[in-house]
């Protein structure tokens, strides 16, 4: 048995496709959604993925500014800047790329941005909408799993997902939306005394902790579904998740790769919530 791929880079252009679609209806109301990503420093990959992003708003159309800050922008200008956007009715969402410089407070940064823009899916409101169950923007990685799940057919009602990683961007959010679809959902994390007995009761495992080889063919039941979110190097460089994919590929029923799985869902996903940002702002 070979596990089926779930493709996120296919998955990503069919959603994308109808975002697009869209945002030319809104077009025609005179409305274009407006995302304002902000960077501050040079953080290499933070460059790549800000680059990805904008990339994506023009793709499919819509309207992206991008701010570059120096790494010793004060928490003061960063914060005044996050209120001027605020107050701009063309941009929709906004995004400060983390990690931020030491000396700026991520979280204060993050409760300054407006809950109605609040397209990461970061701040408490949002989060706090999730928890219960109100309409709020969904953190971008663990909704485009969702997605992921959703484009397979899967019913997750009496399922049991397991979720490795308790991060507030993944784990924590990722838990709550399986929940939400009325999965029995179990979280482990780096202090769970046997991690093999818990994902062998899994049919579906969502591994996101950064740590390459957390998840091996020997921990799965037959036929689980597995979604990688991991993003890390092998020994000879090279990209990959925190799921040993070919020995995982033998057992599961499905499997996400790394690169072309969960990534590119991740920025398709911050594409939807900006549409929806504006769809509500235009209503």
């Amino acid at each position: 048995m070979s596990a089926h791929i779930i493709d996120g880079n296919a998955l990503s252009r069919q959603l994308r496709t109808e975002v697009a679609a869209r945002v030319q209806a809104l077009k025609a109301k005179g409305v274009t959604p407006g995302l304002a990503v902000v960077l501050v420093g040079d953080h290499p990959a933070s460059q790549v993925y800000v680059r990805n992003k904008v990339k994506a708003c023009e793709d499919t159309g819509l309207h992206s500014v991008l701010e570059k800050y120096e790494a010793s922008m004060s928490e003061a200008t960063l914060l005044a800047r996050v209120a001027a956007l605020n107050q701009d009715p063309s941009i929709h969402g906004i995004l400060v790329q983390l990690p931020l410089p030491d000396h700026i407070d991520a979280h204060k940064v993050i409760e300054a941005i407006s809950p109605a823009k609040d397209v990461d899916g970061f701040h408490m409101a949002s989060a706090g909408a999730l928890m219960t169950g109100m309409p709020g923007f969904w953190p971008c990685t663990p909704y485009g799993c969702m997605k992921m799940l959703e484009s397979i057919g899967y019913e997750l009602r009496g399922k049991h997902a397991v979720v490795i990683g308790r991060s507030n961007i993944v784990g924590k959010p990722m838990a709550l939306m399986l929940l939400q679809k009325n999965a029995t959902v179990t979280i482990c994390h780096s202090a769970t005394a046997d991690l093999k007995a818990m994902t062998l009761q899994a049919d579906v495992i969502v591994a996101a902790v950064g740590k390459r080889g957390v998840l091996t063919a020997d921990m799965i039941k037959p036929g689980a579904v597995v979604l990688d979110v991991g993003m890390n190097r092998n020994d000879q460089g090279k990209l990959c998740g925190d799921v040993d994919f070919a020995g995982v590929q033998q057992v599961a029923s499905h499997i996400t790769p790394v690169p072309g799985g969960v990534g590119p869902m991740t920025i398709t996903m911050l594409l939807v919530n900006t549409l929806e940002a504006a769809e509500r702002a235009s209503n």
